[in-house]
């Protein structure tokens, strides 16, 4: 039985990230019907920005050489503010843990990944957070145009930034879907590239559709 979790990270309820995940969820269901799906919107049920004790529950983690949760919870144990900080970040990691293919609802600002998101990656973040054999598919939106030969291209901090993170922690099988120039079809002084911007999000469409009917946990993309 696969399980799927689903994280949207956008700060608009009608964001072209989300509509590209809504897209995914119901080809994912209709290819696995006995699925377990999980949801987590990170704007309307945010997760606090990393503290001091959220610190020093990762420099406790690596001194005595953690390498599961339920070490963990000894160690946490040491300290009340460390016992509070993994109160809080143990039912993250866990539910991490449990899934087989991540679907990542993360658009671009200001070049790189919303903070609603990177808190998320800051408290599950752990040395010892094994992720080898899971899938991820990554659904951005970008305002501008990002991509191979594009002039913004080296403005580009969002996807390597995450294609780095998942490799340090083992996993490799990471797919990304990008709608790009969503901005033309608001701003008038992008009019000219809305054409541009309705092919891009038709692709995209496509992609995810394709990716839901055969990404599962192991199987490269």
């Amino acid at each position: 039985m696969t399980h799927l979790l689903h994280l949207d990270a956008s700060g608009r309820g009608d964001s072209f990230s989300r509509r590209l995940g809504e897209t995914f969820v119901a080809g994912w269901r209709a290819t696995h019907p006995d699925g377990v799906y999980t949801y987590r919107d990170l704007v309307a049920d945010p997760v606090p920005p990393v503290d001091e004790d959220r610190v020093d529950l990762a420099t406790r983690s690596s001194a005595h050489g953690v390498r599961d949760i339920e070490t963990m919870d000894q160690v946490a144990a040491g300290a009340p503010g460390t016992a509070r900080s993994w109160a809080n970040t143990r039912p993250l990691v866990e539910q991490l843990l449990a899934a087989d293919v991540l679907l990542l609802g993360v658009p671009m600002y200001n070049f790189t990944v919303p903070a609603a998101f990177k808190a998320w990656i800051d408290h599950v973040t752990l040395p010892w957070l094994p992720l080898k054999g899971k899938s991820a598919v990554v659904l951005s939106a970008r305002g501008g145009a990002y991509g191979p030969g594009a002039p913004r291209e080296r403005f580009d901090f969002q996807e390597p930034y995450l294609r780095a993170y998942f490799s340090a922690l083992g996993l490799d099988d990471v797919s990304f879907v990008h709608t790009e120039l969503t901005h033309a079809a608001v701003m008038p002084f992008l009019a000219r590239f809305r054409d541009r911007h309705e092919t891009s999000h038709a692709a995209a469409l496509d992609a995810v559709r394709d990716l839901a009917a055969r990404v599962r946990a192991g199987t490269p993309s």
